[in-house]
């Protein structure tokens, strides 16, 4: 190449370069321009309320006093954490999410560990086992409360006999069985595709080199689902806190206030003391506890991805 042909290709390299992060930046832009739609009305209807909620746990209003609203700051959270009444649905709400969380996931393992064996039928027991999770709560809860608790037709006297009470001689297992039977279906799916992917080869040479069913279980299988394992506790404890159907429905947060979380004691403090600002209160600190498990799910999921790349 002669050195005039390269003279006059020298100028025009550094124009390319410097087209280049414009180039890109467009590029870059026209690929996240179809989001914003989707992006502007998120922040509308999730930051917007939840900044609207703060503002509120600041103030001091009371419904059934109008124009007394009067700005108080962090009073409301000092009343949260100090009331009697808040604490005990804020210990309600740990016991029932803990209660269901467990059981869910002991009960979801097992099925999971039937379901990952090949056995006539095993499609429609997968079927039927799933139905439960696609039931509406509200319906669940329904279903849970005249079809089965029920002292005078329900299911367990009808097949126990006697005429027990048992929403209101045991309202917390009551409430706590409405959520297992629908959230057990979550954590076996889950779990069964933790098992599903599982190295055949390994359990092979477990099983060549003598160990046996439960020995592999234990030392083999249940460690390497102990990811799974955690991402659905970590989930169902991010819907579970938030459970209002089967309490409303159910027990109504009795008798008493036992069975009374912190979702139905804003409900209470809203639309029964019309206290606003501590149902505000009460909503931040449930958004924050969320928040808080969400963030332990998210690094969760993301170990998951990251063992799934390595392999």
């Amino acid at each position: 190449m002669s050195s005039a042909t390269l003279e006059k290709e020298a100028p025009v390299r550094p124009a390319s370069k410097r087209a280049g992060p414009a180039a890109s930046r467009r590029d870059r832009w026209s690929r996240r321009a179809p989001l914003l739609p989707a992006l502007i009305f998120a922040i509308v209807v999730t930051q917007v309320p939840f900044l609207v909620t703060l503002y509120l746990s600041t103030l001091s209003w009371n419904a059934l006093r109008p124009g007394s609203r009067e700005f108080t700051g962090l009073s409301n959270y000092a009343t949260v954490l100090s009331d009697g009444r808040l604490r005990a649905a804020l210990v309600n709400t740990v016991v029932l999410t803990a209660s269901s969380v467990v059981v869910s996931v002991l009960i979801g393992l097992g099925l999971a560990i039937l379901l990952d064996r090949k056995f006539p039928g095993r499609g429609v027991v997968r079927t039927l086992l799933i139905t439960p999770f696609l039931v509406m709560p509200m319906a669940a809860a329904l279903l849970w409360k005249h079809a089965i608790y029920n002292p005078a037709y329900g299911l367990i006297n009808g097949i126990l006999g006697g005429d027990t009470d048992w929403v209101s001689g045991y309202p917390m297992v009551a409430v706590v069985a409405t959520l297992v039977w629908q959230w057990t279906p979550f954590m076996m799916l889950i779990i069964l595709a933790g098992l599903q992917s599982q190295s055949l080869e390994t359990l092979e040479a477990a099983r060549v080199d003598g160990a046996s069913a439960w020995q592999t279980f234990l030392h083999i299988t249940l460690p390497y689902l102990r990811p799974y394992l955690e991402l659905s506790a970590l989930l169902g404890s991010i819907y579970l806190v938030q459970t209002f159907d089967a309490v409303f429905t159910i027990t109504q947060g009795g008798p008493g206030t036992a069975t009374t979380n912190l979702p139905y004691e804003i409900y209470l403090t809203t639309f029964r003391k019309f206290e606003y600002g501590e149902a505000a209160a009460a909503g931040v600190v449930v958004v924050i506890g969320t928040i808080a498990v969400a963030t332990f799910a998210l690094r969760v999921i993301s170990g998951l991805f990251k063992m799934e790349v390595s392999r």
